[in-house]
Formats: structure tokens, sequence, C-alpha cells
């Protein structure tokens, strides 16, 4: 597949027009990337349905509530999943057996059971797959990846990180209360942790091994709009550390809600250097960030600017230009038969590294 080939039709799964992820991240992304033409959506309802076709300029015939009747359309090349996290296993299966390319938002399943069975049935059926894990995908963090391998810092010694999730605090907005419970799959761990631990491991290594502390130190909260009390059982503090495979020793926390001093700071010290990312929500896959570094005689952090060459989604600001340069990743992908954007069998490899940090912390042993 040539990258000046007819777009390929998306399907996205869950696009409504009252707004969500569907609509505020992928939407303008995939209008942003050239290569890709919206075709078809499903929403929860006929009457959603017919309202998002209307919203975003599509045939009536095009919207419906079935996630297999839109992966068997004839002008569908790729199904986008972008539900809450209980439901992407019932909605990823019919895509699957359709045997078109998926991409499914983060977290894959709920649970390493259901992501592990969703990528064994994609590798039997020989579907092409992709994850939202879109943090590796930000500009910054592929330039803090190479200034690494380049020798930046030297020899890297040692990571701290401390991140707010902005959610799982006092007050949870309505429309998100699901995230509260643990057993949604939705949680501090999986989303803003997840995802920025995922870029964490690109861009220096895996764990060797690891330790961690893990509590909900708010086992009620409240509606942010109501003021009533909310029982949460998802974690709201997480600490991790441990040996990456390179050596280094990592450092981790993050905390549920916002903190008046520090919502992002990532640490990267090494022989010859140090580097430092700092923000205003510890959610990375964001990709609203600021990069300092120093190395050799220099004393005072200075700020990186990411040279252009990394932008693949020009004119796109914020959380969807992060978006867009994943798709911008996939479309090449797709061309050229690489695989730079996550597949489900990253996915799993990524969920097993948070269970074994579940495990770690439910046992008090090292994992």
């Amino acid at each position: 597949m040539a990258l000046n080939a007819a777009p390929l039709g998306v399907g996205i799964v869950g696009l409504s027009a009252d707004g969500g992820w569907g609509a505020r991240g992928h939407l303008p992304a995939l209008a942003a990337v050239a290569g890709y033409e919206l075709r078809a959506l499903t929403a929860s309802t006929p009457e959603s349905a017919r309202k998002a076709s209307s919203a975003f300029g599509l045939p009536e015939s095009a919207a419906g509530t079935d996630a297999g009747e839109l992966a068997a359309r004839d002008d569908v090349d790729i199904v986008v999943v972008t539900v809450r996290v209980p439901r992407h296993r019932e909605l990823i299966l019919p895509v699957l057996q359709a045997g078109k390319t998926v991409l499914s938002e983060w977290p894959l399943g709920n649970g390493l059971a259901q992501a592990e069975e969703l990528a064994s049935l994609a590798a039997g059926a020989g579907v092409r797959t992709a994850v939202g894990l879109q943090a590796r995908s930000a500009p910054v963090v592929r330039y803090l990846r190479d200034l690494i391998a380049d020798g930046y810092v030297g020899e890297v010694l040692s990571t701290t990180l401390v991140g707010s999730g902005g959610g799982w605090g006092r007050a949870v907005p309505e429309r998100t209360a699901y995230v509260a419970d643990r057993a949604n799959g939705a949680t501090l761990l999986t989303v803003p942790f997840g995802h920025t631990l995922d870029a964490l491991t690109m861009v220096l290594s895996g764990f060797d091994s690891l330790t961690a502390t893990t509590a909900t130190r708010r086992p009620e909260v409240r509606i942010a709009e109501t003021g009533a009390p909310l029982a949460m059982t998802a974690e709201d503090q997480i600490a991790v550390t441990g040996r990456l495979a390179s050596g280094a020793v990592a450092s981790l926390h993050y905390r549920g809600g916002s903190s008046r001093g520090t919502n992002l700071l990532w640490e990267i010290n090494g022989t010859e250097g140090d580097l430092v990312v700092t923000g205003g929500t510890g959610h990375l896959q964001f990709g609203q960030v600021e990069l300092r570094g120093s190395r050799g005689d220099e004393e005072a952090l200075r700020p990186l600017a990411v040279p252009e060459s990394y932008q693949l989604a020009p004119g796109l600001e914020g959380p969807a230009g992060i978006v867009a340069n994943a798709y911008a990743q996939l479309r090449a992908d797709l061309a050229e038969g690489t695989h730079h954007v996550p597949d489900f069998a990253h996915a799993v490899a990524h969920h097993r590294l948070l269970d074994r940090i579940t495990r770690a912390a439910e046992t008090g042993t090292r994992q």
C-alpha cells in the first residue's frame, strides 16, 4: 500500500455528537493526517447514531449501533474502538471476525485475561491491530528517546517520575464516575500511570525487577456536579521502585487528583547530563510538556526544542495532535509494513507489566 494510495475508510465505534474522546481526539486527528476518510460510525442508540451522522457529515445509512455491521462494510478498512473499557472485548470481537484492521483505545481489555484473548484471536486471524498508547508517538517522547540513545546524558544512572492523575481526587465528574470503580478497568494505574509508564519503558527500558505499594486513601469521594457521595475502590496512590533492564534505578509515584505543587516531573539522570520533563498533568499522552536538559559543563537546565522533523501532524496542537502523530505512524506502518504503532501483542506485554505491579503491591514481594 503506497502512502499516496486512495484514503483508508475509517469506521468509529462509539462516536457521539455529544462529546467524548472519539469526537475530541480521533476526529480532529484523522482530519489532520492525509490518507484517512471517515466512512461510518456507531453510537449507543439509533437516535444518537442519527444525531452523530448529521453532526459529522455522514448519511444516515452510514450510522448504526452494531459494530459487526460497521466492520462488514466494504468501504471500511479500519475500525476504531473508542468506547469505555468494559465494552472493548464485546465490540472488538466482531471486528476481528470481519478481518478488518482494528485500533482500540487503551487499555485493550478489562484486565490481562481479556487482553490476552483479544491478542490471541487477532494473531490467529492474521488481523493487523493497533492500540492507543499514543504517548510513545508524541514528538517530545520520541525526541527524548533519541537523545538518550545518542548519549545526551551518558549512561543512565536513575530516573524519577512524579505525577498527578487529575481524576481519582476528592471530586469526580458525573460523566466519568465509572473510573472510581476498580472493576471497570479504567483506573489511575491503567490510564495516566499506564500511558506514562509505557513511554518511560520506550525511552529507557523495561523493568528487570520491581516493588510496589498502592492504596486507596479516599475510599469515598463525591460527584463534582451534585456533591453526592461515591465509593472509590480504584487506587489513588501508586508507588513503584525497581531496577530497569539497563541497570538504571527507577522510582515512580502517581497520586490521584491534582497537586498545588508538582503534577508531572520526570527526571533522567546520567553520567554526563540530565533531562527533565515537566507538565501540568500526569497524562503524558496529552503531550503538553516542557523538555529541558543540561550536559557536560553546563550547570543550569535549558529548554530543548523538539526538532520539526518529529512533528508528523503539523498544525494540530494539544491531545488530538498526539493522536494525529499516532495515526501518521499507523498510515506509514500499513503502507510500508513497519510496526511503529504498538499492536495488541504490545498491549498484552504492557498489561503484564501493570499486572506485575499489582501483584507486587498485593503480596509485598519483588516481582
